[in-house]
């Protein structure tokens, strides 16, 4: 059986020796989920779209099914582990300031899929209930892919005393990645929970993942990480 230190190796990384454990202290760890926002699970009555729209909805299926299988799931039991140890939990989520979204940045202007307009009051631009803040949990707002670049995140981890973060949430190889990559340029440790993500597509969230670990970022999955900081 392949571990978190072998698996998940691009071309540049096929023979680097394997990382060691890491210590994630609990005082010094944030965990971090990033835009499982309602507008991403919520789905329309089959029945009722046209065949050109049921097409689309059927290739979204799979990535609908893992997020209901695992990705909420995984992560709703992270953020409970991470919860009794004491560790900080975060979360990001997309939404604009204006109703026409004109504060947006460029990427979320731009024609297609990623043409984003979440105004901040909204249903479709809430977290999920099962993965949402408890108490005085932070939540940031952004316009942008990476949650440090359009928001004051750096400045809160840094207040919190923050230097490993822990990323779940969506898209992988999109806003994960982002803000995975501004986390690492900013020397923060990485550590990204692969079942606790997901991507339009499996081969997406695949190759993502492959191109950001042990550069940017170590990638494991749910179980290795709760077994390497002896969460229960």
């Amino acid at each position: 059986m392949t571990s978190w230190k072998t698996r998940n190796r691009s071309f540049y990384y096929e023979g680097a020796p394997e990382p060691d454990d890491l210590d994630l202290k609990p005082a010094e760890t944030a965990l971090l989920v990033i835009d499982v926002q309602n507008t991403y699970v919520e789905r329309p009555d089959r029945a009722r779209l046209s065949p050109a729209e049921q097409a689309s909805y059927d290739k979204w299926t799979p990535f609908h099914d893992r997020m209901q299988k695992q990705v909420i799931p995984n992560s709703r039991r992270l953020l409970e582990l991470c919860r009794k140890a004491k560790i900080e939990c975060l979360f990001a989520r997309i939404a604009c300031q204006t109703h026409d979204g004109r504060d947006r940045s460029l990427s979320q202007k731009m024609p297609g899929w990623n043409n984003l307009l979440l105004p901040k009051n909204e249903h479709a631009s809430q977290l999920v209930p099962a993965l949402s803040p408890v108490g005085d949990e932070i939540t940031v707002t952004k316009t942008t892919d990476s949650a440090l670049t359009g928001t004051n995140l750096r400045l809160i981890l840094h207040n919190l005393g923050i230097r490993n973060v822990i990323c779940a949430g969506i898209f992988t190889d999109q806003c994960v990645s982002s803000t995975v990559r501004s986390l690492a340029d900013e020397s923060f440790q990485v550590i990204v929970v692969e079942d606790c993500c997901a991507a339009g597509t499996d081969e997406l969230h695949d190759k993502e993942l492959a191109i950001i670990n042990m550069i940017y970022c170590h990638v494991m999955n749910s179980d290795e990480l709760i077994r390497m900081m002896k969460l229960q």
